[in-house]
C-alpha cells in the first residue's frame, strides 16, 4: 500500500449531488481538499442520452452485481462517473414541501419528523437553485412552500405537443405547473449536473485535487475508534492510503452505507458509526409508475420534461393521506429509464424490434407518478459472504394506486378535449424495477438520538467525530418529489458548518 505524503483538510468521497455541491462550497476557503471518484469523466455523447439503440445494452448500469432478498444478482442502474447519478438524471429539481419535514400521517404509518424544518433549509434551497441555474415558475403550484426568492431563470416553454395537454388539464380544475429544471443553456449539453456546477467550479481552485478511477474500499480509525485516520482507495492497479482532518462520504445511499459496514473493526464490530444498528437500514425510494399516453400526431421523441402537477400531493376527495407528484417524462427516446430499465412500454419493448419501438415512442407521451414511502428497518443493505445484499419491499401501495388511477382518469378526460390524442386507447403502465436505484435514500438516517440514528443534525456521525455523510443517506423520510435538490441544498448547509469548523 502506498501512503500518500499529502495530508488534506477534507477528503470527499463521491462527486454526485452531495459531493460535487459540497466541493464547490468548500473550494474558495483555501483548505486542501481531495475528491475521490470511483469513475472517470463521462463522454458527452453518452451523458443524459438514451435511445432505443442502448436498450438492453445496460450502458447506465454499474459494472457490478448486487443481490436481492432471494439472493439473485442484478445490475443496479447507478452511475460511476464525475457527477455521479446527476449525469443521467432528468435535472428536475423540486423542493420538498414544507409539511414534508414534519411528522406526516400516511395510511400505513407516520413519516418521521426531520431534526430541522423547511424554514431552516429554505435559504439553501434558494442558493442551490441559483448554483444549478434552475428554470421554473412556482406561481401556479398549490403546494409550493414559502420562497425567499423567485427561480433565478424563467421556466422553459412547453413543447408544442404539450401545450394543449396543459390547457386540457387546467380545465379539470387542476394546476399544471412548469417543472423546475437545471439547465446550462449550452446547446451541446443543456442539462445541469454536479460535474458542471460542482466539480468543475471547485477545480478552478488550486487547493482542490480530483482523483478519478479511485474506488474507496475502507475507512480506518484511530485505536480508540473515534476518528477516521485513513481512507483506503484502489487507484488503477495500486492501493493508496489518504489522510485528512475531515472525511465526507457522498457515495449514494447504498454505497455509503456499504462502505461503513465494510470498514468494521474491533471498536466498531458491526460497521463504522453503527452502534444504533441503523447503518444500511430504512432504505427508501419513491414508488414510480409510468403511464404512456398514445397520440395520433408524431413528436420528436426528444423534448424535455416541462409539466408538474401536485394537486394530489396531500390527498384527494375523502382520502386524507398524501398521494404524490405527477410530472411528464419528456420525449420517450431520451428517457434513461425507458432505455435501460425499462418500465416504459416494457412489455412491448421485449417483443418489438427497435424500429417499431421507436415508432411507438414518437407517438406517445409519458407521465411519471411518484409517491413517497415510509421508512422500514427491514429494507436494508448489508454484506453477506462478501456480497452486497439489497433487500427492499415497497410500501404505501394504496396511496400510490390512488394516484395512478386518478391520473388515468385525468388522461381519459384529456383525450376527449385534445384532438391530437388518440381516443379510446389503453394507457400502458409500468413500475420501476428493482434495479432503478436513483432515488434511494435513508440508510444513514439523521436524528438527535444516537440510539435511533446514525448522523446528527450536521450530518456528522454520532460515533466518529470527523466523519460526515452528505448524500441522500441522511433522509429520515421519503417525500414524493425527487431528492436531488434537497441533497444539494443540504450539502450547502453542511458546507457552512464545515467552514466554521475548519476555521478553529
Amino acid at each position: 500500500m502506498i501512503i500518500d505524503d499529502q495530508h488534506y483538510d477534507v477528503i470527499i468521497v463521491g462527486t454526485g449531488a452531495g459531493g460535487g455541491t459540497l466541493a464547490q462550497k468548500l473550494a474558495p476557503t483555501g483548505q486542501r481538499i481531495l475528491i475521490l471518484e470511483r469513475g472517470g469523466t463521462m463522454a458527452l455523447e453518452e451523458q443524459n442520452r438514451a435511445d432505443v439503440d442502448v436498450f438492453k445494452k445496460e450502458r447506465y448500469h454499474a459494472p457490478e452485481q448486487w443481490y436481492d432478498q432471494a439472493g439473485e444478482p442484478f445490475s443496479p442502474q447507478t452511475n460511476y462517473a464525475v457527477g455521479g447519478n446527476t449525469k443521467i438524471y432528468a435535472a428536475s429539481l423540486m423542493r420538498m414541501r414544507d409539511r414534508d419535514f414534519t411528522a406526516v400521517p400516511h395510511q400505513e404509518g407516520i413519516a418521521p419528523e426531520w431534526p430541522f424544518q423547511y424554514a431552516d433549509l429554505e435559504p439553501y434551497y434558494t442558493a442551490a437553485e441559483q448554483l444549478y441555474q434552475v428554470h421554473g415558475d412556482a406561481q401556479n403550484d398549490p403546494t409550493e412552500p414559502p420562497r425567499s426568492s423567485d427561480y433565478p431563470y424563467p421556466a422553459i416553454a412547453h413543447e408544442p405537443l404539450m401545450q394543449p395537454l396543459v390547457e386540457a388539464i387546467t380545465k379539470q380544475d387542476l394546476h399544471p405547473t412548469s417543472l423546475p429544471l437545471s439547465l446550462t443553456r449550452q446547446e451541446d449539453d443543456p442539462t445541469g449536473d454536479s460535474e458542471v456546477f460542482g466539480i468543475n467550479l471547485a477545480l478552478k481552485h488550486h487547493n482542490v485535487t480530483l482523483k478519478t478511477s479511485a474506488k474507496v474500499i475502507g475507512l480506518h480509525t484511530n485505536t480508540a475508534g473515534t476518528e477516521i485516520k485513513g481512507v483506503q482507495a484502489e487507484v488503477g492497479e495500486q492501493s493508496f492510503l489518504f489522510s485528512a482532518d475531515i472525511v465526507v462520504l457522498a457515495c449514494g445511499a447504498v454505497n455509503s452505507a456499504a462502505l461503513l459496514l465494510a470498514s468494521a473493526n474491533e471498536q466498531h464490530p458491526h460497521g463504522l458509526a453503527n452502534r444504533s444498528d441503523q447503518v444500511g437500514r430504512n432504505l427508501m425510494k419513491q414508488q414510480l409508475t409510468v403511464l404512456v399516453e398514445r397520440f395520433a400526431s408524431e413528436n420528436s421523441g426528444t423534448f424535455p420534461r416541462s409539466v408538474s402537477v401536485n394537486d394530489y400531493y396531500w390527498g384527494y376527495g375523502d382520502y386524507p393521506y398524501p398521494m404524490g407528484h405527477i410530472e411528464n417524462s419528456g420525449g420517450l427516446l431520451q428517457d434513461v429509464i425507458f432505455a435501460e430499465s425499462p418500465p416504459l412500454l416494457s412489455v412491448l419493448a421485449q417483443i418489438l424490434p427497435g424500429s417499431r419501438l421507436k415508432g411507438l415512442a414518437i407517438h406517445s407521451v409519458g407521465w411519471w407518478a411518484q409517491t413517497g414511502m415510509l421508512p422500514d428497518a427491514n429494507n436494508r443493505v448489508y454484506w453477506k459472504k462478501g456480497k452486497l445484499r439489497y433487500e427492499f419491499e415497497p410500501n404505501n401501495f394504496e396511496a400510490h394506486d390512488r394516484l395512478v388511477y386518478r391520473w388515468i382518469e385525468v388522461l381519459k378526460a384529456v383525450e376527449k378535449d385534445v384532438k391530437e390524442a388518440q381516443s379510446n386507447t389503453v394507457f400502458p403502465r409500468g413500475e420501476a424495477p428493482l434495479q432503478v436505484v436513483g432515488y434511494q435514500s435513508g440508510t444513514c438516517r439523521m436524528g438527535t438520538d444516537p440510539a435511533t440514528s446514525v448522523l446528527n443534525i450536521h450530518c456528522r456521525t454520532h460515533a466518529i467525530d470527523n466523519l460526515y455523510v452528505v448524500d441522500s443517506s441522511f433522509f429520515p423520510s421519503c417525500a414524493a418529489v425527487g431528492p436531488a435538490l434537497t441533497v444539494m441544498a443540504n450539502a450547502l448547509r453542511v458546507g457552512d458548518h464545515l467552514i466554521d469548523r475548519l476555521k478553529v
